[in-house]
């Protein structure tokens, strides 16, 4: 039987059909992740060297450096988004609690259910209410739910993404209807009712005004506590605001992307090792 994966376009989530769906979402505590000498492609271009770095449970980790050096690449990489672009190919192992989600034997699809993803520029399904913008999650995971576990879920993940105070007399109104703020609130709602292990976040304020800016900021902090949070973003401010660690990638020259240097965010940014950290974190380039 071919394993079903999710298909992106133009950052919008297709449903795909489910064939065997396990009855309820699993529950499991955050998870370390680990990038062991990651190298990335796209056709002949290599846009990632040997990128090794350990994303611990319990914490948000910000991936800094300039537009061009690899973020987001690594980040699609870190739940097995790379893959879907046709040129793309990839060297390295990606390990989830010491397990490798590119190994043969692993579904896209549970990789996927464990590690979930907020892309950039919010993506809700406009047309479906803010309900069933919740719970599609679950089809995209496979997962069956009776009426009474959708209801207490979608108030459950709403509330965690801050939203719920906010919507809870209009869920079946369009997802489509709500600012962008509560939109990419909503994704996150819906990106957790998997209960995934791991969160990323692709520069998920850029598109954003301050106001809900910092309400996704409180929400990062919020959920560290039960989900391993990796976010790309080009706000230093932000970087510092909201992150445990920091790794700082960096293209120099046409060569591809490299880890120049990472550790805890306070001494990232008030004394880092590696003078291109310094003068990229106050703002000499990028």
């Amino acid at each position: 039987m071919s394993d079903p994966t999710d298909t992106l376009v133009g950052e919008t989530l297709r449903i795909p059909p489910v064939a065997a769906a396990p009855t309820a979402a699993a529950t499991g505590s955050p998870a370390t992740l680990e990038a062991d000498a990651i190298s990335a492609w796209f056709g002949d271009h290599k846009v990632l060297d040997e990128v090794s770095l350990t994303m611990p449970a319990h914490q948000v980790t910000a991936l800094i450096g300039p537009s061009g050096c690899g973020k987001s690449t690594f980040l699609r990489i870190l739940n097995r988004m790379h893959e879907l672009v046709g040129s793309a190919s990839l060297a390295g192992r990606v390990l989830l609690d010491g397990e490798d989600i590119y190994d043969r034997g692993r579904r896209i699809t549970q990789a996927r259910r464990q590690i979930g993803m907020v892309f950039q520029k919010p993506n809700p399904f406009p047309a479906m209410s803010i309900y069933d913008n919740v719970v599609a999650g679950l089809k995209m995971g496979g997962i069956k739910a009776g009426r009474q576990d959708k209801d207490a879920l979608v108030e459950e993940c709403l509330t965690k993404a801050g939203l719920w105070k906010e919507v809870r007399d209009r869920l079946r109104q369009p997802g489509g209807a709500l600012s962008g703020g509560q939109q990419q609130r909503l994704c996150i709602a819906r990106s957790l009712a998997v209960r995934p292990r791991v969160l990323l976040m692709d520069e998920p304020c850029s598109a954003l005004d301050p106001t809900s800016t910092r309400r996704i900021e409180e929400t990062i902090h919020e959920l560290s506590h039960e989900v391993t949070i990796v976010i790309v973003t080009h706000n230093m401010q932000q970087a510092a605001r909201v992150s445990d660690q920091c790794a700082f990638f960096l293209a120099e020259q046409g060569t591809p992307g490299v880890i120049v240097e990472h550790g805890a965010t306070d001494a990232m940014f008030n004394s880092p090792q590696d003078p291109r950290t310094t003068d990229y974190v106050n703002g000499r380039f990028g």
